[in-house]
């Protein structure tokens, strides 16, 4: 079991489930990446722009405009499988699909996933205004509009180092890191020297694909507080 979601509510729902099996990594036919396994030194990168959660609780308020939602769109149809494979081919070290705990929440998954037992441990540092947003994201943030999961995604700025909550968190971007994506980008580290041309190679795969970019890299834990994994710059 890699994965699932647990939903309640008042009407009902259909769920799927999806099985299958991976060779062993090192392997021909080896198709799969863990959210451990993150090294000092790694990048990050982002596949897709951030912001579905604000524009779609916009549109249903009727605060988004068509050209917001149709560029939306256009990122969640395009599929992770290209991007994925690119990943494996250019060696990267963990990966996750960012969906409804935001990129934060994810990225302190693979942070935590990272940490065998014993070890000091790695935390990610990221470049706020290196993050790709979708058009219109901040605008819908400015208004107070958000997703009905972010308060709940919101608890996790206690990973987030103190000093960038003082800095960083008046800005847009920032509450745009805890926004729930549907049909988000993939989220993973590379090996520095392999960061330029895998980002090259998934650019070339069309426009669809253009947003993707290097938000930060994996560092070392030092003296931060248990719990935090998350150091943020401009």
């Amino acid at each position: 079991l890699v994965g699932g979601h647990t939903c309640e509510g008042s009407e009902l729902a259909v769920g799927f489930s999806i099985n299958g099996t991976s060779s062993a990594q090192g392997s021909p036919g080896f198709g799969g990446l863990k959210k451990g396994g993150m090294r000092p030194g790694d990048k990050l990168i982002l596949s897709k722009p951030l912001g579905t959660g604000t524009l779609f609780a916009a549109r249903m308020r009727n605060k988004s405009t068509g050209r917001w939602t149709k560029a939306a769109l256009r990122y969640m149809l395009s599929s992770n499988k290209p991007v994925g494979e690119l990943a494996l081919h250019h060696g990267a070290t963990a990966c996750t699909d960012v969906t409804g705990f935001g990129l934060a929440g994810h990225l302190v998954e693979m942070c935590k996933a990272s940490t065998a037992q014993g070890e000091r441990g790695v935390v990610a540092r990221v470049a706020l205004s290196s993050v790709p947003l979708l058009e219109g994201a901040q605008s819908c943030v400015q208004a107070g509009i958000f997703s009905s999961l972010q308060p709940s995604n919101l608890r996790l700025t206690r990973a987030v180092h103190p000093d960038s909550i003082q800095e960083h968190s008046a800005s847009p971007a920032f509450s745009l890191l805890f926004d729930p994506q549907t049909s988000g980008g993939l989220l993973f580290s590379v090996p520095s020297d392999h960061a330029d041309a895998l980002l090259s190679d998934i650019h070339g795969l069309g426009a669809d694909y253009a947003a993707a970019s290097v938000i930060g890299e994996v560092v070392e834990r030092q003296d931060e507080t248990d719990g935090v994994c998350l150091h943020l710059v401009q």
